[in-house]
């Protein structure tokens, strides 16, 4: 049966000579550098609160684009096409796609995502595949630092069957089993960034809605606590009226807007260093999030260029994932023929650069080629 029994009959893995000693399930070095919630926590407000992040984090996720499985076996490639087509995901998704989206921005979000297998009742395939709530889970260090244990978080148990989860670490940090969010080190910033836009609300609230300051100085001098009290009432009155009326009052009354010799601070220049901060951490050019910075065609080919290879290195990092999974379902449905993940170009206008640049080598080298025949008959 698929699960526990090869898991204890596979070879156990090395240990490193550079691990220290004392080195062994959850209580070494390893283990102890867990992400604990209030990390996951704060990497979802970030997502609610700065919106720039969430857009860029989704963008990257539908960046990656789609996939296909070639077999070499014509009749197993039925079967693939079926399975990650029409696999459920989750509750409501169907595709492995789908699950691949949601398993990506777990690893991008949290710099780790867990998803499981679910196989048939008759284990004759993978009848659905689920993503893990980041909070339900823990990952820790088995008995060799290249081997991770996933536990429940509830009670800190292994999970019976270590086969079929999925465990994924982006950019593990050396001596721990912990991932590195794509979002770290930016709290600092989104903090200075949502306190300009605080600042900036709680200035338009002041100069937007109007206060002014009523002096009143009498003619004649005499100055009465009632005729204070009447002037302040019927200003009141004409203030807050649908209408627009006057205020007629008797002596020299002057009125001032309260902020009035203040000017709003500037803050053009302070977010867009931030942002800036923001866009070089998350790896997404600007014009693909609406900021239209001034910037030459050329840098902005140089960017899509830089974007590509980012996304490419996202692919790497969840392909083992989707391996395990068409491993497990293709064995499980009788077949052990080889495979390939083919992904979709990331868009068109690299192929045709690519197509391009061919095309180019293939003219040159016609225009060698003929050369180097002249030169000969010559001689």
């Amino acid at each position: 049966m698929f699960g526990r029994k090869k898991q204890t009959e596979s070879p156990a893995l090395p240990m490193a000579q550079t691990v220290p000693r004392g080195f062994g399930g959850s209580a070494s070095l390893l283990s102890a550098a867990a992400q604990s919630r209030a990390e996951r926590v704060l990497y979802g407000a970030l997502r609610e609160a700065v919106p720039l992040i969430d857009a860029a984090l989704g963008k990257i996720v539908r960046l990656m684009g789609k996939f296909r499985v070639v077999t070499d076996d014509p009749a197993a490639q039925e079967i693939a096409d079926r399975f990650v087509r029409s696999v459920k995901t989750n509750g409501s998704g169907m595709g492995l796609a789908s699950f691949i989206s949601d398993y990506t921005d777990s690893l991008l979000t949290y710099g780790e995502a867990v998803g499981e297998i679910l196989p048939s009742a008759d284990h004759g395939g993978i009848c659905a595949l689920y993503n893990a709530n980041p909070d339900d889970v823990r990952l820790e260090a088995g008995s060799s630092p290249l081997e991770i244990i996933v536990c429940r978080a509830c009670d800190g148990r292994p999970v019976a069957n270590q086969s079929l989860v999925l465990p994924a670490l982006l950019k593990q940090k050396r001596g721990t089993v912990r991932g590195t969010s794509l979002l770290e080190g930016l709290p600092f910033v989104s903090e200075l960034l949502l306190r300009i836009f605080k600042s900036l609300k709680n200035n338009w609230e002041r100069a937007g809605d109007i206060r002014f300051a009523v002096t009143y100085d009498p003619k004649d001098g005499s100055f009465s606590e009632e005729s204070a009290r009447i002037i302040a009432d019927e200003w009141k009155k004409a203030m807050r009226g649908d209408n627009v009326c006057d205020f007629v009052s008797v002596g020299d009354v002057k009125v001032r807007v309260i902020g009035a010799e203040n000017q709003m601070p500037d803050c053009s220049t302070p977010v867009r260093i931030i942002l800036e901060q923001l866009i070089a951490k998350l790896g997404i050019p600007p014009f693909l999030l609406g900021i239209s910075w001034s910037s030459t065609e050329r840098m902005s080919a140089q960017q899509a260029d830089i974007l590509t290879s980012e996304l490419e290195y996202y692919r790497m990092a969840v392909e083992p994932v989707i391996r395990r999974i068409m491993d497990a379902h293709l064995r499980m449905s009788g077949f052990a023929c080889g495979y390939k993940i083919i992904w979709n170009d990331i868009n068109l206008q690299d192929a045709v650069e690519l197509s391009q640049a061919r095309l180019n080598n293939a003219r040159a080298m016609q225009i060698e080629n003929q050369y180097g025949l002249e030169v000969e008959n010559d001689e």
